[in-house]
């Protein structure tokens, strides 16, 4: 009986839930009168601004990673700390069964992604601060999060979060440290980006048509917080810079998460478009120092 009067607590839950995440003040689109999937629309709006086939090209198919470390500063409590920051961006085979990379290719339901990780220590008087952040795109979604986990190992303790899209929307997990908080789960809608994904999806931008429009962005998740995500009605714009003294020419995008709190990337002119630097409003610094393929696993 007990069982019972749980599960049907649970759905009770999802049900509320489920409203939460699917109401929108935004006045109706025809193409959703139409009955065309929410998930559909979002993608046909990112279309104008991104191009879809970034991560078909043949070099994402040599059997190597692309490992680019950055020399990169943080504020933690009020502190700013400097470490290496490493991205590695490479092409993996999923299967759908675990929805994890397959260990075998004589399967009928694998589909490939693009997995990248972030990582890194930062250096503290007590035991340093270590992260790794893994994120996951279908290969032909580069805005479309597949999966996205996060840890964060602090001498107070250590936080973790999962993004994963049911193709309804995302449904986060997490376990944090911290009171208040503890374990449990939440739905977050579909029409996001993620900003701790944009140093690989704004990559994909169609930058040669300095595309200006707006984004609703989840606040960075690589914290040790792990209450609900901040939602910024965010506004893109992306211009041309020239060349200085101690940048390359490439791609400026700045991204106004509200009318206090910017970021600003640029990326390089020139396929496959790599973050060359970073700055964002909380102190988060980041600025590249190498980058290499190197045989996959080998990192």
């Amino acid at each position: 009986m007990s069982r019972t009067v749980h599960w049907k607590g649970i759905m009770t839950c999802i049900g509320a839930s489920l409203l939460l995440a699917g109401c929108s003040s935004a006045p109706a689109d025809s193409n959703e009168e139409r009955g065309e999937p929410a998930q559909t629309l979002r993608r046909q709006h990112f279309d104008a601004y991104f191009d879809s086939d970034w991560a078909m090209r043949p070099l994402w198919e040599d059997g190597r990673a692309e490992v680019a470390r950055y020399d990169a500063q943080r504020v933690v409590n009020g502190e700013v700390l400097s470490y290496e920051l490493t991205q590695v961006t490479q092409l993996e085979e999923f299967n759908q069964q675990f929805d994890v990379r397959t260990d075998s290719l004589q399967r009928n339901d694998i589909f490939p992604v693009m997995h990248i990780s972030q990582f890194g220590s930062l250096p503290t008087d007590t035991p340093p601060f270590h992260f790794l952040t893994t994120l996951f795109f279908r290969r032909d979604r580069p805005t479309v999060l597949h999966k996205l986990t996060t840890t964060l190992q602090e001498p107070a303790g250590n936080t973790f979060k999962a993004f994963v899209d049911d193709d309804l929307q995302y449904v986060e997990t997490y376990n944090s440290y911290q009171d208040g908080q503890g374990a449990g789960w939440r739905l977050l809608r579909h029409e996001v980006l993620f900003e701790d994904a944009l140093s690989y999806c704004l990559r994909s931008l169609k930058f040669a048509n300095r595309p200006s429009f707006d984004a609703t962005i989840a606040g960075q998740q690589q914290t040790s917080s792990a209450a609900p995500p901040i939602l910024y009605q965010a506004h893109v714009t992306v211009a041309d810079q020239v060349a200085t003294d101690t940048l390359a020419a490439s791609w400026r995008v700045t991204i106004d998460l509200n009318s206090q709190r910017k970021n600003v990337y640029w990326f390089a002119h020139d396929y496959p478009h790599l973050l060359l630097r970073q700055t964002t409003w909380n102190g988060r610094l980041r600025r590249l120092k190498s980058v290499a393929r190197v045989p996959y696993g080998a990192q």
